[in-house]
């Protein structure tokens, strides 16, 4: 097998990783009958379009409820809607919120809060739901909003730690939705992009109880000395801000159920690197830390690989963090391809390949931001005869940059799911 067929199996087992995520063929099985009211359907976040269209075809399709009996409103990443029939979908900004996701949020609160209880409001969430659901608690503003979150994403906090705090400013968030959908019957359907699956961080965790407390939110500021303006030191010392806890009876016969996750993702791609004669290893759905320092563990076990002459492919989910020191363009999915290709040092049969599920890694919100970036033997080599320095790159967080230059950056567009980022690392030292 030689380079280009190694790149071509380490395409085929992200593509397949996007599909087995994908709403049109999960969402289905899992939606309730409809009630004797309308059904409401508010969905947020990179998939919130094509879970609505999947739910459309199943309640008008399948179903036959009448329009009339159809409504609600979906919030999605800009260039991340997709055609729908009745519900209406509105793109809004990400990660950095924007006036049209708080207007949208602001519909969602009066759909939410004007439901009755023969209606049915169910919840689409989705990765990216935390920015795109956005309506700050007054008297933040959106502007005051946008520096906090701004600070947060540069800061290395975890997804957990920035929801944390997202949470206690939100007026939404932590199950505050839940609270304003009574008394109509309410039910979540999500994607998890998230460590471990927690229903109360998938976009910021609007219908569910919240663990999370004022304390946290507190602490998390002073851990990453990020800088908030009067307002939000405000609404983290009032004890009203405390969010709905487990045991709340906001929550009652209220059901969360998730239908697609990371391990479906890895499980989709193991089986197609199975098909194709590989060892699969598994490093887990969960895994954390800088881009860089998880690169170099995983360059480690894949040059053992080939010493040893296995076929294998090392496969790995979760959020890595990058905190950010330079002023290039990436995200950590290519931050992490860069400081992989650095390790490697262009070790013969490894191919490695790191990309968000979304489509996007990083960069400035643009739907066509790359998703990640692929590289293989010849990456440093290429680099030199270009003169371009990976050592450099890196410390400008400019990974960016450099695929750009090499023409290896992932680039699949908007995916219209989201079961955070995937890794394979393919080793075939016979190729």
């Amino acid at each position: 097998m030689d380079i280009q067929q190694r790149r071509a199996v380490a395409r085929d087992l992200f593509d397949a990783a996007v599909a087995a995520a994908h709403p049109a063929g999960r969402l289905a099985g899992f939606l309730p009958a409809a009630p004797a009211g309308k059904t409401l359907l508010l969905a947020a976040g990179k998939a919130a379009g094509s879970m609505i269209a999947a739910a459309e075809a199943h309640y008008l399709d399948v179903l036959g409820l009448p329009p009339a009996r159809l409504g609600g409103l979906g919030v999605a990443r800009t260039g991340y809607g997709c055609r729908t029939r009745v519900v209406p979908v509105i793109e809004a900004g990400h990660p950095i919120p924007d006036k049209a996701g708080l207007e949208a949020t602001l519909k969602v609160l009066e759909i939410a809060k004007a439901a009755g209880p023969d209606d049915l409001v169910l919840a689409l969430l989705s990765g990216g739901g935390s920015a795109n659901w956005t309506a700050p608690a007054p008297p933040l503003t959106l502007a005051e909003k946008q520096k906090i979150t701004r600070a947060l994403l540069r800061s290395g906090a975890t997804i957990v730690e920035i929801n944390c705090l997202r949470k206690h400013l939100s007026r939404i968030k932590g199950g505050r939705l839940a609270a304003l959908a009574a008394p109509a019957k309410l039910v979540s359907l999500a994607i998890s992009d998230v460590p471990r699956d927690d229903p109360s961080a998938i976009a910021s965790g609007p219908t569910v109880p919240d663990p999370t407390t004022l304390a946290d939110a507190l602490a998390i500021v002073a851990k990453y000395q990020i800088d908030l303006p009067a307002s939000a030191h405000a609404l983290l010392a009032d004890p009203a801000m405390e969010t709905p806890k487990p045991g709340d009876p906001v929550f009652a016969g209220s059901t969360f159920e998730i239908i697609a996750r990371p391990t479906d993702a890895l499980a989709a791609a193991a089986a197609r690197a199975k098909a194709a004669g590989y060892e699969v290893v598994d490093l887990g759905p969960d895994v954390e830390g800088e881009a860089r320092e998880v690169a170099q563990k995983h360059a480690a076990l894949a040059k053992e690989a080939a010493a040893a002459g296995r076929r294998a492919v090392f496969l790995s989910g979760g959020e890595l963090t990058v905190t950010i020191r330079g002023k290039g363009r990436g995200g950590p999915n290519q931050e992490y391809a860069l400081a992989l290709a650095a390790a490697l040092q262009g070790a013969r049969g490894v191919t490695g390949i790191a990309g968000d599920t979304d489509g996007t890694d990083g960069g400035g919100g643009a739907a066509t931001d790359p998703a990640g970036a692929i590289v293989d033997e010849t990456t440093l080599s290429r680099a030199r005869a270009l003169k371009l320095d990976p050592a450099a790159f890196l410390a400008a967080n400019d990974s960016t940059g450099f695929f750009e230059k090499l023409g290896d950056l992932l680039q699949p567009g908007p995916t219209l799911t989201n079961v955070n980022d995937f890794r394979a690392v393919v080793v075939d030292p016979a190729g």
